[in-house]
């Protein structure tokens, strides 16, 4: 409830500024719509009600203050008052993450057993494992950069295609890295689809002008290094310091899952929400509003019914 109460705010709160001038407009209506208001200062109240045809003043009263009333929830209601923020449309259909796996030699360095490029491969299964059904892509690449999956809801799929990568199969030696961003960017930006960019490599190279490059992409998305080798190889340093220049975050590889829980939350997180299965637009609630506007202004004409039957009978009887 507190909660609430923080969060809750106005998304056109311009509109507000019209409740002192309805109020105005109500009291001078008011003022002006007495036709008894002269007889009211000669003739005492309860001389004057007994001599009254019609609703009394009670009724009269009541049509008025419900007036008013519809009035400020009108008001209330276009100004759209809000405390939550609207369902996110994507949150069902989970964003795209494509993988960049570096396939260059230093790839097959040991200790410690398995080689990096084998724990790579066992993360990757690991990953399209437990994002089964949600698109997953995959790159590799060395001194160039290839597409060997477009995002894909067959995981499996990736998990056996990144079973096949090694240093062997690639053209050209090096760790061009800023070609496999840039190839990254390019193919989701191509699908408009948002999404994240996972890159699982032991160590990265990247200077000013790589920047550049990448900069210059048509658009931008949120990157997380995966480091095969652990926080104490001096190789990392490499790793963090790419990322840092990126403004990527950086997750060193666990003997558990805990890694891949931690890629599966940065990737939700990418997709641009502010919390699970939110948007960042807050939910239009003036709505809710209107059906009591409605009882209002029912309830007003069926008094006002009332009062006429009530002067046809006493019409009759006389």
């Amino acid at each position: 409830m507190f909660e609430v109460l923080q969060q809750f705010h106005f998304i056109r709160p311009a509109w507000l500024c019209l409740i002192p001038v309805a109020i105005l407009v109500w009291w001078m209506w008011q003022r002006n719509s007495d036709a008894l208001q002269g007889w009211r200062s000669q003739i005492d109240s309860e001389l004057l009600t007994p001599m009254i045809v019609g609703e009394n003043d009670a009724q009269a009263r009541w049509k008025s203050w419900a007036l008013l009333v519809v009035w400020l929830l009108a008001i209330t209601a276009v100004a759209g008052p809000t405390w939550r923020l609207e369902p996110n449309p994507f949150a069902a259909d989970a964003q795209p993450l494509l993988v960049l796996l570096k396939a260059d030699e230093s790839m097959r360095g040991t200790p410690p057993m398995p080689s990096r490029m084998e724990r790579a491969r066992l993360k990757i299964a690991d990953l399209a494992n437990v994002r089964a059904g949600q698109p997953l892509g995959l790159i590799a690449y060395a001194g160039s950069s290839h597409l060997v999956l477009p995002p894909t809801r067959d995981t499996k799929v990736v998990a056996e295609m990144a079973a096949e990568i090694s240093p062997d199969v690639m053209p050209k030696p090096g760790d061009r890295l800023d070609l496999a961003i840039s190839h990254a960017i390019d193919l989701l930006a191509e699908q408009q689809q948002g999404g994240a960019i996972l890159v699982i490599t032991d160590t990265a190279e990247i200077n000013e002008n790589d920047l550049l490059t990448i900069e210059k992409r048509p658009a931008s998305f949120p990157i997380l290094f995966l480091s095969i080798v652990g926080e104490e190889s001096p190789e990392a340093d490499s790793v963090a310091k790419a990322a840092s220049l990126l403004s990527a975050s950086l997750q060193t590889m666990t003997v558990d899952d805990q890694d891949i829980q931690s890629i599966i939350d940065y990737a939700a997180r990418g997709v641009g929400v502010g919390k699970a299965g939110e948007s960042s637009r807050w939910q239009e609630s003036g709505y809710w509003l209107t059906p009591l506007i409605a009882v209002i202004v029912a309830f007003s004409f069926r008094r006002q019914e009332r009062t006429a039957q009530e002067q046809t009978s006493e019409g009759a009887m006389r």
